[in-house]
């Protein structure tokens, strides 16, 4: 994670190989998971903003979700890994974070993400951002990269990653313009956010 850090507070963004950390069965398990609930049509159209702002254009966002409760091993042992990552945020980067959430995210042939950052400047909520591919044997023409720009000039591309089973990327959520450009097939993956703020208490 030493080096992670470093790309994160020189570049705003890093990305690495989870298979030293993960084994590639859990990665097969997850996939599965998402794979029957896009198939069984479980998975919600997703919305961009929050509360009263939340709203449903398919010009900007075109993916499906379904948030991540732990409810399944292999929900667990990754929620233990993004514990991991969490811990060590904080220990190197003093961060604060103190928890994390996640969903998981299909893309059918066609759909995108226009270029957004993940939280408004000031918000405090989410901090850091982490995507997390699962996607077998995929190809530049297969479409569906991450793209992610300059903090500091969001016309300038900084980095482009394609959706590869096994490959994690994080960036600073209050700072990176990101986009997912057009998917050819069909494209699988997490997406975690590490927050400062609390639990909500239930009223």
């Amino acid at each position: 994670m030493a080096q992670v850090c470093n790309d994160l507070t020189e570049y705003g963004w890093a990305n690495f190989s989870v298979f030293e950390y993960l084994p590639s069965e859990l990665i097969m398990e997850l996939k599965a998971e998402v794979e029957l609930l896009h198939h069984n049509g479980i998975m919600k159209e997703a919305g961009t903003g929050r509360g009263a702002d939340h709203s449903r254009d398919r010009s900007i966002r075109r993916d499906r979700i379904a948030w991540l409760k732990g409810d399944t091993a292999a929900q667990v042992s990754l929620f233990r890994f993004f514990e991991r990552v969490r811990v060590d945020l904080n220990r190197l980067l003093f961060l604060g974070l103190n928890r994390f959430e996640a969903h998981y995210a299909s893309y059918e042939p066609g759909d995108f993400y226009r270029q957004h950052i993940d939280s408004f400047k000031g918000r405090r909520s989410r901090i850091v951002s982490v995507v997390f591919y699962l996607n077998d044997q995929w190809q530049a023409q297969d479409g569906g990269a991450l793209r992610l720009y300059n903090r500091d000039s969001p016309d300038e591309i900084c980095g482009t990653v394609l959706p590869e089973a096994g490959k994690m990327v994080l960036f600073m959520s209050e700072e990176i313009p990101h986009e997912v450009l057009t998917a050819q097939r069909t494209r699988y993956s997490v997406a975690c956010w590490f927050r400062q703020d609390e639990v909500p208490i239930p009223l």
